[in-house]
């Protein structure tokens, strides 16, 4: 499965690329994320609860950082093994383009399965890689950016309750 896209992010270049490198982050936007370790440099262990179709799985694996050319462009790559359910990897080529004070971010996603996983069907896998995609960089903007006017402690879109907009945002402020 392969997937591009881009979306414009109101935060500045520096901003955005200090939230990649952020494990706090990337934990609140990898959807089903229960724990994250690690560093941008040594790379980040996880563990990930989902469900495609009716397998439900804990992955646990590993998510690198490579060609990290700051603050242009980084991939992001990871692998998961879910027990019986089968594996996951997958990766992102991500660049990021100052626009004035906001910032263009590029990404082409590509994800592979295998194990039961796989026996979904590629039209199952593709949408469930997609949603996990949107879904990832959704929660993504909502961190970095600051919030609207009149919007103060709005809860972010599709967290988990405990996300704030634009937190990490005025964490780096």
């Amino acid at each position: 499965m392969q997937l591009t896209d881009s979306r414009e992010l109101r935060a500045d270049i520096d901003t955005v690329w200090a939230a990649l490198l952020d494990p706090e982050v990337l934990k609140a936007c990898v959807p089903g994320c229960e724990e994250m370790t690690g560093s941008p440099e040594e790379g980040f262990e996880a563990v990930v609860v989902q469900k495609v179709g009716p397998v439900k799985a804990t992955f646990k694996g590993s998510v690198e950082l490579l060609d990290m050319v700051k603050p242009e462009s980084l991939r992001i790559q990871g692998a998961g093994k879910g027990g019986a359910a089968g594996f996951a990897k997958g990766g992102a080529d991500v660049r990021l383009e100052a626009k004035g004070d906001a910032t263009m971010l590029h990404y082409d996603v590509e994800a592979k399965v295998g194990g039961k996983l796989a026996q979904l069907g590629s039209r199952i896998i593709d949408g469930f890689a997609k949603k996990m995609a949107d879904e990832f960089f959704n929660r993504f903007q909502n961190a970095v950016e600051p919030p609207e006017p009149g919007d103060e402690g709005t809860e972010a879109e599709g967290g988990d309750g405990a996300a704030k907009k634009g937190w990490f945002k005025r964490l780096v402020s």
